[in-house]
């Protein structure tokens, strides 16, 4: 996303550059259809860290509350990493999937669709 400074000609400090985040880079994660989760959590995570694990470990921490979460079918969840669909190897590391520092990762769950079909 393009930001425009209040100054012309400003060229202050990246606060969010990778280098900042020691080892680990920002990804973006959200669960389509599910509001309960209104945007996408910034996760510090390391880029050697596999995409099984995210699954695995990190999802359930985030959208384990959900009632939907225990009843999604991960061979059929859908994902898009910066708006382009793809298909993630769970055990590639994130970077390897092409997950880099600032990237939106969003997992789609077809057939549920928020408490009561609500996308709540």
């Amino acid at each position: 996303m393009a930001v425009k400074a209040a100054y012309e000609n400003y060229s202050g400090p990246n606060a969010d550059a990778v280098e900042n985040f020691h080892g680990n880079q920002v990804v973006y994660i959200g669960w389509d259809e599910h509001m309960m989760f209104p945007f996408a959590g910034a996760f510090p995570l390391p880029p050697q860290m596999p995409f099984g694990a995210l699954v695995k470990d990190l999802l359930p921490s985030v959208y384990g509350a959900h009632p939907d979460f225990a009843r999604i079918d991960w061979a059929a969840t859908e994902w898009s990493l910066d708006g382009a669909r793809f298909t993630p190897d769970m055990d590639r590391s994130i970077a390897e999937n092409g997950v880099a520092h600032k990237s939106l990762l969003r997992l789609a769950t077809p057939g549920l669709n928020g408490i009561g079909n609500t996308g709540f």
